[in-house]
């Protein structure tokens, strides 16, 4: 196999016009490859400027997840530090936990801050929303966010080697006009959901606008988690 390192936007796309396979930090390819072979051509994203940002309102996709930290949102660096293991966590990319991973442990976080995706094509590079990219396995630059008021971020503790974990990611956005909105996404099993709503009127109206939304479906457990994380962000933004 032979690894390119591209250095800049368009010998990136060359390399994806060669057919190059993108690996990220090769954790979740690895295994597959020893086991049906390894592909002629890979390309890891790890020395291009645009995919290695941290910082206010961005994050890159080659950024591997222990490297994530003040500097950005509490409920994406909370979810990062949850990721695996230390080990894991200072292999695995952004790019390969959103689009690489069924777990997909970073995706709520992203969700409730309204990340923007800029994916990489071989003859463009595009700006596109979540869904897209994890529909449609692109291959990705970085993320882009508005900055939240507060955000939060809970994963339910489990055995390893079990059903995923129940996640659940908060956050509250101050709107245009004045008002603030709660976006919320959770993990259950492999499913994400995200939903949106009103916060203005306190805690018990949000909690019930919420439950109107495919929130109120989830099991009696799950819910109460969700409750609770709702709860204590609106708490937390209340004292903004």
């Amino acid at each position: 196999m032979l690894l390119r390192l591209p250095t800049s936007i368009s010998e990136a796309q060359e390399c994806l016009a060669e057919g190059a396979v993108p690996i990220g930090g090769a954790t979740l390819v690895w295994a597959g490859w020893q086991r049906d072979g390894f592909p002629e051509l890979a390309m890891s994203l790890r020395d291009l400027p645009a995919a290695n940002a941290v910082g206010r309102g961005t994050l890159g996709a080659a950024v591997v997840l222990h490297r994530i930290d003040g500097g950005v949102p509490e409920v994406l660096r909370r979810a990062a530090a949850t990721v695996g293991t230390g080990a894991v966590r200072r292999t695995a990319t952004v790019g390969g936990n959103i689009v690489g991973s069924t777990l997909r442990c970073l995706l709520p976080a992203a969700l409730v801050l309204d990340a923007r995706a800029t994916v990489l094509e071989p003859d463009r590079v595009y700006e596109t929303d979540l869904a897209e990219v994890v529909a449609k396995r692109h291959v990705l630059l970085g993320l882009r966010w508005r900055e939240p008021v507060v955000s939060g971020y809970h994963k339910v503790p489990a055995d390893a080697g079990g059903p995923p974990p129940f996640v659940v990611a908060t956050a509250v956005h101050a709107a245009g006009d004045g008002r603030r909105l709660l976006r919320v996404a959770a993990r259950d099993g492999y499913e994400v959901l995200s939903e949106s709503v009103p916060c203005e009127d306190g805690p018990d109206e949000t909690l019930r606008a919420l439950d109107r939304t495919e929130f109120g479906a989830l099991p009696a457990e799950a819910r109460g988690v969700v409750h609770r994380q709702v709860t204590d962000v609106l708490a937390r933004a209340a004292e903004d």
